[in-house]
């Protein structure tokens, strides 16, 4: 492990103390889980727009061709 040193303002603190305290969990632990789910929306943002940049509406509209055109099954309607 890495130790991190932040300067973070005095209200963030005393809420991030106040959670951590509720959550049951150290001040440390719920830093670093709002850090890793920082990172993980990031980089999971990024894989989402690569792969956008990849698709092609024309091959979508291929696809969604061969798909029937049926009522949906009962209990899958919208």
């Amino acid at each position: 492990m890495t130790t991190l040193h932040a300067q973070v303002p005095e209200t963030l603190l005393k809420d991030a103390m106040q959670v951590a305290e509720q959550e049951h969990v150290t001040l440390d632990e719920l830093v670093s889980k709002a850090l890793s789910a920082r990172v993980a929306l990031k980089l999971t943002h990024a894989t989402i727009q690569e792969r956008a940049r990849r698709g092609d509406l024309s091959k979508f509209d291929q696809i969604m061709a061969k798909v029937p055109d049926v009522p949906p099954v009962p209990g899958d309607e919208l």
